[in-house]
């Protein structure tokens, strides 16, 4: 074997910056091809045995870590084995993934080894109380196991020592501070080493869909899809380069499995991982409706209710293979790029997709792109995203920063700023881009969303998705449309024949069929007659009274109708401090996010010297952050000197209620009606006025 390798200046960078964090990647090929150990487990090995660049050294480091996988990897059909050697030798040294857990039957906590094969192996409270995340999960480690002789006790085995691999404690501070010192494109190669890539082969544009993939590891409830050909790669993110993820290969994906287990009383696979990935996602089998209706409601929010309402961060990542010419496709009338998913994959599971990265672009996995130089070790960059994803929001920063077009909708926006986020999380941990790198992410996510939005409304009969062409304006002001370079020019798609219900169509055009109990959705709809929408009533301004005693005043009911095509909404109320005040403001701002559009609410308020500002910080942080999960912004304001009691909504409207938001009686009881629903709890007297700005 050839060890000798001549650094160049990002291998010196990153092994200074990152001393004891970093392999060389090429050692890892070599014995990743004889063995099915987990890429993060043979890195920390080749770390220990190999950190040299001296050619002998090398050489003995990888005859060391070939000899300790021989010695210490236990295989899952060598378990009875493993048992037998430790009774045999009294203790023996493993490298396995170790789960902690409680039992509260024998009122302790037992050590379970992955292929070792026993639940019952005692363990010392000082392991699992240094290392976390042996209770959650579990973790890769070397382990040494001792055999105990008391007759008397219950179990044969306990832990003698424990080491991790998987990192036990991770300074996210640290490695910004690593970052700061690299440049961006110095980062970001490292990073595509840091996967076993070599940067030098790739183009800018490929690096970027590189970085795409690894999108859904570091931004919470990020929904992907990559459709392409075989061979390129499209899994290897999800089942090796994270412990954090889990790949699904084919079969039936249930609603126990993916969601909650109502029997067991447990959650599914979000409630575990980082990501769910599902490969070759065309193979798929769904049977229940009810399995696609909640990973509609948990893609769109992160939320579902299954008899309990279950909040997970998981991102769902789907890949699969086109077989058809991707010019073939989008110059026919017929196909669109979603051909590959399954039938119950319909529009509503689509429009929730943020990023559709075009897999045909991507390069065949051959060892021509196999980087031999170093990168970070992989456990560490999974870290560092792991922890982003649970701690590290940017969406208040990309909205602060960018301005899309008017064809970006809903849906649409929010898509393109979680790519946004999650880009920035992988290239920018430490801090915010230039305009030229961050304009150029803009582009990007608006290309990866746009791919979505073309094929829908190619898909679609009528003009729902018709808003294809969106655009972000630069820093000058200028509107730029971003486009795909596939369809740019290609009438087919970016202007499709619009077909009617009662159309005949042919039963092997696949976009048009969406089967379900034998009868395509084209055949359903075509025999419902569908009335037109009634056009919604015109508001009018409005002043009356409430009296003292009154009922069915809501927040809902004053405020709600004239938030319709709101995006952003102004609060100036004096009293939002006291916790009932608060309270209300909470309640103020679930009617507001109920209305699609909005995305912004900012609170003006005042406080005076009895304020407890600290406590006042904490519960606006708290409403900020949750508000943040439903794609909405909250700002507050605070002044000593305010009076003005206000809602001003940028569609025109202004309410003004007379005592602000807090114009309710506090209940007789909290057991008596009206104690929680406040459509029955009882006013006190205010005067309401709602009228619209003369110049909108």
């Amino acid at each position: 074997m050839q060890f000798e390798m001549e650094m160049d200046d990002l291998d010196s960078k990153l092994n200074e910056t990152f001393d004891g964090k970093v392999v060389r990647k090429d050692l890892l090929h070599r014995i990743k091809k004889g063995t099915n150990v987990p890429t993060f487990v043979l890195e920390f090995l080749l770390a220990r045995y190999c950190a040299s660049n001296e050619p002998a050294e090398i050489q003995a480091g990888m005859e060391a870590v070939l000899a300790t996988l021989d010695e210490n990897y236990v295989r899952p059909d060598e378990a009875n084995a493993a048992q037998s050697r430790v009774a045999t030798k009294g203790k023996h040294k493993f490298i396995d993934k170790v789960h902690v857990r409680y039992v509260e039957k024998d009122k302790r906590h037992w050590a379970a080894l992955e292929n070792f094969g026993s639940q019952k192996v005692a363990i010392a409270e000082k392991f699992y109380r240094d290392t976390d995340r042996l209770l959650e999960g579990g973790i890769w480690a070397e382990v040494t196991i001792a055999h105990n002789d008391i007759d008397e006790d219950k179990y044969a085995f306990y832990v003698e020592d424990l080491r991790p691999i998987q990192l036990s404690r991770f300074n996210f501070e640290a490695y910004c501070e690593g970052r700061e010192k690299l440049s961006r494109d110095d980062w970001l190669d490292g990073v595509l080493r840091t996967v076993g890539l070599e940067p030098s082969k790739l183009s800018p544009r490929l690096k970027l869909h590189f970085i795409a993939r690894l999108a859904p590891l570091v931004e919470a409830n990020f929904n992907f899809v990559e459709l392409g050909p075989r061979g390129t790669g499209k899994s290897y993110f999800f089942s090796e380069f994270s412990p954090y993820s889990t790949l699904i290969s084919g079969g039936q994906a249930t609603k126990a499995t993916l969601f909650y287990n109502n029997a067991r009383g447990k959650i599914g696979l979000v409630g575990f991982w980082d990501t769910v990935a599902f490969d070759e996602v065309g193979g798929i089998k769904i049977k229940d409706p009810d399995t696609i209706q909640i990973m509609k409601d948990f893609m769109a929010n992160g939320r579902f209710s299954r008899g309990v309402e279950i909040i997970a961060n998981a991102s769902m990542a789907f890949v699969g293979n086109i077989d058809q010419s991707i010019e073939q496709i989008v110059r026919s009338a017929k196909h669109d790029l979603f051909l590959p998913l399954p039938p119950q994959f319909d529009l509503a599971v689509m429009d929730r997709f943020a990023c559709y990265l075009p897999g045909w672009e991507m390069p065949k996995t051959s060892s021509a792109y196999l980087t031999n130089r170093f990168g970070l070790i992989t456990d560490y960059l999974a870290e560092a995203f792991h922890y982003q994803l649970k701690h590290n929001n940017r969406y208040e920063e990309v909205s602060s920063r960018l301005k899309l077009g008017s064809a970006v909708e809903g849906r649409d926006e929010k898509g393109i700023k979680k790519t946004l986020c999650a880009i920035l999380k992988i290239l920018h941990p430490d801090g915010a881009p230039n305009d030229d790198e961050f304009f150029e992410y803009v582009e990007y996510a608006i290309e990866c969303r746009r791919r979505v939005k073309e094929q829908m409304n190619k898909r679609k009969p009528d003009d729902e998705f018709a808003l294809i062409d969106l655009s972000y304006f630069d820093p000058e002001g200028n509107e730029i449309v971003v486009h795909c370079p596939e369809t740019k020019g290609v009438s087919a798609t970016l202007e499709p024949n619009r077909r009617t219900l009662s159309e005949n169509f042919d039963g092997d055009n696949h976009e048009d069929v969406n089967q379900s109990d034998g009868q395509t959705l084209v055949q359903k709809e075509a025999t419902i007659s569908v009335a037109p929408k009634e056009p919604a009533a015109d508001l009018k301004e409005v002043h009356y009274s409430i009296n003292y005693g009154d009922t069915g005043h809501t927040y809902d009911s004053i405020v709600g109708p004239y938030l319709q095509n709101a995006k952003e909404v102004l609060v100036e109320d004096p009293y939002i401090r006291a916790q009932h005040q608060i309270v209300n403001f909470v309640r103020f701002c679930e009617t507001v996010v109920k209305y699609p559009t909005v995305r912004k609410i900012h609170l003006v308020t005042s406080y005076d010297d009895k304020t407890d500002m600290a406590l006042l910080n904490e519960k606006m942080d708290e409403l900020k952050q949750s508000l943040l999960e439903v794609d909405v912004v909250f700002t507050v304001e605070l002044s000593k000197v305010l009076h003005d009691r206000e809602i001003q909504i940028d569609n025109g409207w202004t309410v003004k209620i007379g005592r602000g938001l807090d114009f309710y009686q506090k209940p007789e009881g909290w057991f008596t009606i009206g104690a929680n629903d406040f459509s029955l709890r009882k006013c006190l007297e205010t005067k309401v006025d709602i009228f619209r700005d003369s110049g909108s």
